[in-house]
């Protein structure tokens, strides 16, 4: 079967890195994640990810933290999921 699209964008919410625990990050679900992200890889898909950082920080919600500082620690939240999805990613040898 030829794929309809030659790239996508993927974006994956925080939570799906937690599983079932709604924080943190659960080993295998990011594992699920890394299979299906091979799975389309391996049709010769290009993907560009999008990664939310929801299951480590959510400052904003109870508002006792000021917004930038809320921010920045929602960005850093992103970040520390991204290097473990590519962590992920690269023992399973997609890059």
């Amino acid at each position: 079967m030829k794929p309809k699209f030659k790239r996508v964008l993927l974006k994956l919410s925080g939570e799906a890195m937690a599983g079932s625990g709604n924080y943190g990050i659960d080993a295998p679900s990011i594992r699920r994640l890394g299979e299906e992200i091979r799975s389309v890889h391996d049709l010769g898909i290009e993907m560009a990810i999008v990664m939310g950082g929801g299951n480590i920080f959510r400052g904003m919600e109870e508002g006792w933290m000021d917004r930038a500082t809320a921010d920045y620690s929602g960005m850093l939240a992103t970040v520390i999921n991204s290097l473990a999805l590519q962590d992920v990613l690269e023992k399973m040898g997609i890059f």
